[in-house]
């Protein structure tokens, strides 16, 4: 059997090595590239001006039904080490796909900004956007019900990390930042304009039914604290490539919440 030299195979590996880092650095530019075209009509605006820019942006999508969240849930939040299961937003468990439902341990359709928080319900659009739309325990999405995001209280039973008390709810750390970026979405997304309420974020909890979450204080805090990962943004790309067809722009540019907000 012929055997490559050492020094030939190494010259072979570093070869490999370059063509290998030459692709992942034209698959980076592709994707900024991408960005900064979806992107375009943002660029270089700050504050109100931003958050105008980005809502005509992301107003363009598809819309899934609600009976369709439950299947485009099982992609978008597919458990990365098992393809069969999904993982739960608070609870952070991994359950099969096929356990969703209504009973006792299923895993239901938790709208992260709270649906009574300006009367939307579960109706196609801000009722059935998958940027906020999770896979959750039933009794932890019960658990957390509409409550406004702040720190404290007692712990949660089945999502570990995770606090409430009687006026609002703390999702565990690893989901913050995750959190606090679905709920800017839809503060940007939903202005008023398509028969909706225009969703706003404020500093206080106890919002009710009016058309606004808190706290945004802490929101911003959890934005620089959770940083995106990998699954926050295959989730966005998901969305984008299959769904909806657009994007959230602050798991693409985090930095972009402290200029609005």
């Amino acid at each position: 059997m012929f055997a490559v030299p050492a020094a030939a195979s190494a010259g072979q590996q570093r070869t490999a090595d370059a063509h290998a880092a030459t692709a992942g650095s034209a698959d980076a530019h592709a994707a900024s590239a991408a960005y900064d075209s979806y992107y375009a009509a943002a660029e270089g605006k700050t504050g109100a001006a931003l958050k105008t820019a980005l809502h005509n942006i992301i107003k363009t999508q598809s819309k899934v039904t609600y009976d369709g969240v439950w299947n485009a849930l099982k992609v978008t939040d597919q458990d990365p080490a098992n393809p069969n299961n999904v993982i739960l937003v608070y609870s952070g468990r991994s359950q099969s796909k096929n356990t969703n439902g209504g009973g006792v341990n299923d895993w239901n359709r938790e709208h992260v900004w709270a649906k009574s928080h300006g009367d939307f319900g579960t109706a196609t659009g801000p009722g059935t956007d998958l940027h906020h739309l999770r896979p959750e325990d039933v009794t932890v999405n019960s658990t957390r019900g509409n409550k406004d995001f702040d720190k404290g209280g007692s712990p949660v039973a089945e999502a570990p990390g995770s606090f409430t008390d009687g006026d609002s709810f703390e999702p565990r750390d690893a989901v913050k930042g995750d959190v606090a970026r679905m709920i800017l979405y839809m503060a940007v997304r939903y202005d008023g304009g398509d028969g909706f309420a225009d969703l706003e974020v404020n500093d206080k909890v106890n919002n009710g039914s009016a058309p606004a979450i808190g706290r945004i204080s802490l929101l911003k805090q959890w934005n620089q604290q959770d940083p995106p990962d990998a699954f926050e943004q295959r989730r966005n790309q998901v969305i984008f490539d299959t769904y909806q067809h657009n994007r959230n722009p602050f798991v693409d540019h985090p930095e972009w919440v402290s200029s609005i907000w």
